[in-house]
Order: structure tokens, then C-alpha cells, then sequence
């Protein structure tokens, strides 16, 4: 069911991404302290990318992440981004240390790689969010009126409803 959820909000990205051109895709957004939709989206796709590369080793650090200008910057390069985190998704769990550097110490702790997988979800969703504030100020973009909504929002709506 995650890895169902995660290519859903990366499909719902895609979607988007597909409707920009360049130049809306590397627009600045007042209302967003003028960052990109770009922007965002290049730091979603690398918190995967980072995730997928460090799975090997067992040791994650999202702090090391590429930062790729291109990804936030040309539309068809972040869609083959999107696709290619879609399909290097892994199906099995197994242990993985997170590893940060917090005012001049190294910390490590363990955690799992479902667990990042729900973390990177989690993050996508509140990007999406945020991507969506920026779309506003486009009049012939559609995005889905959950497009940045929380699963646990959207299940708690359709419970409201019924």
C-alpha cells in the first residue's frame, strides 16, 4: 500500500509538471518566498533520490543530497527524474541508519527503510502543498483537489461525508 501511495503522488506530480512550461515550471511564486515550482519539485525527487542511493550501504543522509539544477529547471529532465524514483522504489525492508550533523555533532540512529519511504511520502504530500499555492497563479493548470492533501485528511473527509 506505500509504495501504491507513492506513486500515486508521484504520478499526481507528474501530471503536473507534464502541463508547465519551462519557463511556469522555473517561475518564482511572491506567496512561496519566491521559490519555483521547480524548486520544490527538484527537492522532493532528490529526498527520494537520496533515499534509493543510500539503501545499499544502509546509511541515509538527505543532507548529501545532489541539489541538480536541471531537475528544477526543465520539465522533461524532472519527468524522467519521476520515473526513474518511481521505478527504483524497493519492495523490502531492512534497516537503515539515518545519519545527521546537529550543531557540530554526528548523529546516528536506526530506522528502516519503510520508514523512510512514509517520511518521503509525508514530504512529497507537504511539497505538493505548497507546489499547489504556486499553481494559483496559473489559470489553465489543473491539478486534483487533493493534490497535496494528506491520506489520513482525505480518508477523514470521505468519514465526514458519509
Amino acid at each position: 500500500m506505500l509504495l501504491k501511495s507513492i506513486h500515486h503522488s508521484l504520478d499526481e506530480l507528474l501530471y503536473l509538471v507534464d502541463q508547465l512550461s519551462d519557463q511556469d515550471y522555473s517561475k518564482s511564486c511572491p506567496a512561496l518566498s519566491n521559490a519555483t515550482i521547480g524548486e520544490h519539485t527538484r527537492h522532493i525527487l532528490e529526498m527520494f533520490q537520496c533515499l534509493e542511493n543510500s539503501y545499499d550501504l544502509g546509511i541515509l543522509n538527505y543532507d548529501n543530497r545532489e541539489r541538480n539544477n536541471q531537475i528544477q529547471t526543465e520539465t522533461e529532465f524532472a519527468k524522467k527524474c519521476i520515473a526513474s524514483v518511481k521505478k527504483g522504489l524497493k519492495s523490502e525492508n531492512k534497516i537503515i541508519y539515518l545519519e545527521q550533523i546537529i550543531d557540530g555533532l554526528n548523529i546516528r540512529i536506526q530506522s528502516n527503510y519503510y520508514r523512510e519511504l512514509l517520511y518521503n511520502l509525508e514530504h512529497c504530500i507537504h511539497h505538493q502543498a505548497l507546489i499547489k499555492v504556486a499553481v494559483l497563479q496559473f489559470e489553465n493548470i489543473f491539478v486534483d483537489e487533493n493534490f497535496g492533501v494528506a491520506r489520513s485528511t482525505i480518508e477523514y473527509k470521505k468519514q465526514c461525508v458519509q
